[in-house]
């Protein structure tokens, strides 16, 4: 009788075990969607998008136009209405301000801020960055076309924007900008979802595009789980995709 019961006691236990292990498996979140920043595209994320994926995540990265900030809240609303389920949402850069607009979405569980502006509701990132001015912005890089646009200097695009990446791949990221509009930095946020909603942050320790004292400063605020990356550029999310994939994984696996 006592090694029936005790056998008993353990196959309990082993069930209990594998019910706890499967629902804390369901609670995983398994959609994420990635969203770019002023002068570049989604191709940026290929290393990040690669490792989510072959760890079984579903993966959709959003393609702003950069014509104007609705516009990209806009691009990247559609694509969240295209999920399953639950979603973490991701930025880099300038699409902090997009997904801090876009992410009060219901199907948003949780925020992932890549290097990224973070502006609360009623602010823009303009005027964040004053708070603690960037090395870009104290330099000649940002040129705007005659229609409004602005675009970074090829020739300085790789020691303010990429400055951990090859003198190859910056080039090429240089020659392949998207030109942002130049009245998307002032947009100004009308619901900040990560005033409701959980939030992560990656501090680039090296980053001259914003600086990582307001990179701090955000995820202070906001009482954002931070992490830091010594010595890595803007190009945060390209450098260092073991780093920018382990924490949204983080995220995905504690957002609720």
């Amino acid at each position: 009788m006592s090694r029936s019961l005790c056998v008993a006691l353990l196959l309990l236990s082993c069930c209990a075990l594998s019910a706890q292990n499967n629902k804390n498996e369901d609670h995983h979140i398994r959609n994420i969607v990635l969203v770019h920043g002023a002068w570049a595209d989604g191709s940026g994320w290929k290393g990040v998008y690669d490792i989510l994926a072959k760890d079984g995540y579903n993966v959709s990265i959003v393609q702003e136009p950069e014509t104007s900030f609705d516009e990209d809240v806009i691009a990247t609303k559609r694509v969240l209405a295209l999920q399953d389920g639950p979603c973490i949402l991701v930025a880099h850069s300038y699409g902090g301000a997009v997904i801090t607009e876009a992410g009060t979405d219901p199907s948003v569980v949780g925020l992932v801020y890549i290097a990224a502006h973070m502006p609360d509701t009623g602010e823009n990132e303009a005027d964040d960055g004053k708070r603690f001015p960037s090395d870009i912005s104290k330099s000649s890089t940002i040129k705007k076309t005659a229609d409004g646009f602005t675009y970074l200097d090829a020739a300085q695009f790789h020691e303010y924007f990429a400055a951990d990446l090859t003198a190859e791949q910056a080039a090429f990221m240089a020659r392949s900008q998207v030109l942002n509009k130049a009245e998307n930095f002032r947009a100004v946020i009308t619901k900040a979802a990560w005033r409701s909603k959980p939030s992560w942050m990656l501090v680039a320790g090296s980053d001259r595009t914003i600086n990582p004292d307001l990179e701090r400063w955000y995820a202070a605020r906001a009482n954002s789980h931070k992490v830091e990356v010594s010595g890595a550029s803007h190009c945060v999310y390209v450098s260092h995709p073991k780093e920018v994939a382990a924490l949204i994984e983080e995220a995905a696996s504690h957002a609720r």
